[in-house]
């Protein structure tokens, strides 16, 4: 694999570090930075900004907005994204289902729905999970009976992501009869959060962050016409979602300056003016991590390879989501360890945005329990990394 930019791929990284220089807030970046969860305003006035650069959708096609970028020019953008401490875009809407929109939806759907998500007007949440549907998706509960033009949608999801916020949601549910195989009778809705009948239940975490939600529909009334593509195809839709998901997951360029990060605290961090780095069984968790993380990097530029070419990601989308998360919480627990006692206090409104006060241990890993915490998740949403295993084992390995 050549790793070397061309004269084009260098000219367009000075214009992305250029522009983030110029653009990027630096409150936004500065939270960032530090790991302090960003506000919704602060999200969207963000991605608004990249918006009016033309750079909001890199994913996208271009006649729908998207920024017709190479693999090459993708991973630069990452790149310079993650050094520079500018936030991920909220993938439910750019990543996640504007690919279903604009892949499934009728020409009407997509005039109706991908210029709001593009520019940010409209905030979007994911409806797949459910209290007795997880890993098994396929045997979800929540039903969608059809009322003339409109089915009434009953049931619950859970672990709903920012549904606090979110417009709309894209949800998965029930359509067909009781004896129709489970994946056969599932269709893909479009939700108005607004709809009677809608109820949003906080979930706070052991990191005590609102960050998700049960959502309850009692008898909503949805209009066919916020069906995508045919009934009972729901399943097919929400795979090819998955994949972009799972693809998402793996963070790769996060997860290095991450990293950066963690050996910059390791070197101020120590006993009798020593260094942690200079701890031979640290220094060696830091190098499996580093290596991991490099094969994950290949990895990714390889399915990015892929992706420019016109191929959606496969199963190999599955192989970054294991394994991404696995590099992500095995730098949580190197934070939580360089801690040390300052990972038990753990005072909550630090990590705010508007807090003035005095924080509770240096630099980085003041926020490192809460974010170990919080990040066990990782190896379950998406697909949880055991079913990853099983898709590798049957669609790569042929097992």
């Amino acid at each position: 694999m050549n790793m070397d930019f061309s004269p084009e791929e260098l000219v367009f990284q000075q214009d992305v570090r250029q522009f983030l220089r110029e653009k990027l807030p630096p409150d936004i970046r500065e939270s960032t930075l530090k790991e302090i969860p960003l506000a919704k305003e602060n999200f969207v006035r963000w991605q608004k900004i990249l918006y009016e650069k033309g750079w909001a959708a890199v994913n996208w096609p271009v006649e729908y907005g998207g920024t017709g970028w190479t693999s090459t020019q993708k991973y630069i953008w990452a790149n310079e994204c993650a050094n520079f401490g500018a936030p991920d875009v909220i993938p439910f809407g750019l990543n996640m289902v504007a690919p279903v929109i604009f892949t499934y939806g009728s020409e009407e759907q997509k005039k109706r729905f991908l210029p709001d998500i593009l520019q940010s007007n409209v905030w979007w949440c994911q409806g797949y999970s459910e209290p007795n549907a997880g890993s098994d998706l396929a045997s979800l509960k929540t039903t969608a009976v059809r009322d003339g033009d409109a089915y009434l949608v009953n049931g619950t999801k859970t672990w709903t992501t920012l549904a606090h916020y979110a417009d709309w949601i894209f949800c998965l549910v029930r359509t067909g009869e009781p004896e129709v195989k489970n994946q056969a009778a599932i269709s893909f809705l479009l939700i108005d959060m607004k709809c009677p009948g809608i109820t949003v239940s906080p979930i706070t975490t052991l990191g005590e962050y609102h960050e998700v939600n049960e959502v309850h529909f009692d008898n909503v009334r949805v209009p066919v016409a916020n069906r995508i593509g045919e009934e009972g195809q729901g399943w097919t839709y929400a795979k090819v979602l998955l994949t972009h998901e799972r693809t998402g997951i793996a963070r790769v360029a996060i997860a290095k300056k991450r990293l950066q990060n963690l050996k910059s605290v390791a070197k101020e961090t120590g006993d009798s003016g020593t260094n942690l780095l200079d701890n031979t069984v640290f220094a060696q968790k830091v190098a499996e991590v580093e290596i991991e993380l490099l094969a994950l990097e290949f990895t990714e530029l390889r399915t990015l390879a892929a992706i420019s070419t016109g191929n959606a990601p496969g199963a190999e989308s599955s192989i970054l989501k294991i394994k991404g998360t696995e590099v992500a919480q095995r730098l949580d627990e190197l934070y939580v360890e360089i801690a040390g006692y300052y990972g038990m206090p753990f005072v909550k409104d630090q990590f705010k945005s508007d807090f003035d006060g005095e924080m509770v241990g240096p630099g980085l890993i003041t926020s490192s329990t809460p974010r170990y915490i919080n990040n066990r998740k990782a190896s379950i949403y998406g697909g949880s990394n055991e079913i990853q295993k099983n898709i590798i084992s049957k669609w790569v390995l042929g097992l």
